[in-house]
């Protein structure tokens, strides 16, 4: 007969299993309690728009159990209640107010009614340009900036510039800002950030290049970054070949009447939008 061994546990290792066991149970239920209160906030801070799907429970009256989009005027059609204006309501509110009108007709005593926010069509902001993930994203909270925003979209692309235009609408009327990003947040002034409504629009630019092209290790297409020097812009394309000199290095420039100019930079003279930089070759 053969005695199968298992392997023996002190009761100092079932405790420190059970510990264990007690402590992942007690994770995995905060973590779900946070999330639970994170959807919660959004939620009650998001203010209801056209286009959005709504679903509405009445406790103890499932007749009364609505599935509904928010109409361009801002209103759902509700039984027994008719047209009921939702739009521009949080979700809490939009609850008081179902209860409200259904026990001020006496159509529910005591109503409860739980609405609960299935599709956010309405408060949309477009995000374009040079981010990650362009697209339409909802407003979330009633206070989103243009941080957030982008944050949504995957955060400015390789190529994207630093300054971020906002297009929209204001009080009737049409609206448009220029936020340089790079100097908000380096500076820390934060005045110049926007809360953004539906219907905004985010685009972000192509950054600016320069070009080099000439006895340089690596001539093409560079990004042109903040304050740079034709000497950073020389090391951007690897430096000179051993046949390139540079002395009398030239700058292809558009004026100020948009003609093409060819100007003799210094080496610490700041490169502006679209240079074309000439590493020319060595006379000896």
């Amino acid at each position: 007969m053969t005695t199968v061994r298992t392997p023996f546990r002190s009761l100092n290792d079932l405790r420190l299993i059970g510990l264990f066991r007690l402590l992942s149970v007690a994770l995995l239920v905060s973590v779900s309690s946070l999330a639970g209160a994170q959807a919660e906030t959004v939620a009650n801070d998001y203010k209801l728009a056209p286009g959005d799907v709504v679903h509405v429970q009445v406790y103890q009256n499932p007749d009364l159990t609505t599935d509904t989009r928010i109409s361009e005027n801002g209103r759902i059609s509700f039984p027994l209640l008719g047209g009921v204006q939702l739009g521009g309501l949080t979700v809490p509110q939009a609850e008081a107010l179902l209860s409200r009108q259904l026990a001020d007709g006496r159509f529910v005593i005591k109503p409860q009614v739980i609405v609960l926010l299935q599709e956010i069509r309405g408060n949309q902001v477009a995000v374009l340009g040079q981010v990650n993930k362009p697209g339409r994203y909802p407003l979330e909270t009633t206070e989103m900036r243009v941080a957030d925003m982008l944050a949504l979209a995957g955060g400015i692309g390789e190529k994207g510039a630093d300054t971020v235009i906002v297009t929209g609408m204001r009080n009737g009327k049409p609206f448009r800002k220029e936020i340089d990003l790079a100097a908000m947040y380096n500076g820390g002034d934060m005045t110049n950030e926007v809360v953004l409504a539906g219907g905004d629009a985010i685009f972000v630019n192509r950054a600016p290049v320069f070009y080099i092209y000439g006895e340089v290790q690596r001539p093409g297409i560079y990004r042109l970054d903040r304050d740079m020097m034709v000497m950073q812009g020389v090391a951007a394309g690897g430096g000179s070949t051993p046949r390139g000199t540079l002395k009398g290095i030239r700058i292809n420039r558009r004026n100020a009447s948009g003609k093409m100019a060819v100007v003799e930079p210094k080496m610490d003279e700041v490169l502006q939008p679209n240079d074309v930089i000439v590493v020319r070759e060595s006379l000896f």
